[in-house]
């Protein structure tokens, strides 16, 4: 029997259902309105909309790398791929919720295609360092692709099948990015939601691996 305690020791393996933390049945409460654009974070949307999830380690500068590309209509940070319902930042921290921290990017498919935002995906970060990201340490960092729809998870998984040659070809490592059908979107507390607009000197772990995505 593995114990809480011990798995804490270790953040880089994943806690089973039974290890995992029990959570709460009440959401988070986040603002209306997205901080940067004039666009409700919850919805409706007015336009014609479609949703990605995607993580690719501390979610801070991977969500305003997202909300500053056109025509991306909102964004927001939150949890999601793990066990536990409607974590806190410092149980998902723990290790023992199995979420994977992420950006739900609200986007227009007329101005804007998942496969460009796949390309910005693969090229922001690294993929194939399982869990971690750069510095940063544990579960929650891992690399996640979550589809919404089938269309998306047959893109996604074609993408990281192209992107794979390409890193190869770069002498880089194997990916190790889960992708998979979307699982609950849990938001992340209010302060995290657009964190770098409202703190722009605030930590940004983003960095590519140099390579090129030809999608």
């Amino acid at each position: 029997m593995v114990l809480r305690s011990e798995i804490l020791v270790n953040k880089n393996v994943l806690p089973t259902k039974e290890q995992a933390l029990p959570g709460r049945e009440t959401p988070m409460t986040v603002p209306e309105k997205h901080f940067v654009h004039d666009a409700p974070l919850l919805g409706p949307f007015a336009m014609d909309v479609d949703f990605a999830i995607f993580g690719l380690g501390c979610f801070w500068g991977a969500e305003r790398k997202f909300w500053q590309r056109e025509g991306v209509v909102s964004t927001a940070v939150g949890y999601a791929g793990g066990f536990t319902p409607n974590p806190t930042y410092e149980e998902v921290c723990s290790g023992l919720t199995g979420h994977s921290e992420v950006v739900l990017v609200v986007y227009e498919p007329a101005k804007v295609s998942y496969e460009a935002l796949l390309k910005m995906f693969w090229e922001l970060h690294n993929p194939t360092q399982g869990m971690r990201q750069g510095n940063d340490l544990g579960t929650q960092y891992r690399s996640v692709i979550y589809a919404t729809n089938p269309t998306q998870l047959e893109a996604a998984k074609k993408s990281a099948q192209v992107f794979q040659v390409e890193l190869t070809k770069a002498g880089k490592g194997i990916i190790t990015t889960e992708i998979d059908e979307a699982p609950t979107f849990y938001f992340a507390e209010a302060y995290h939601q657009q964190y770098l607009a409202k703190n722009p000197e605030g930590y940004c772990g983003i960095g590519g691996t140099g390579v090129t995505c030809p999608i």
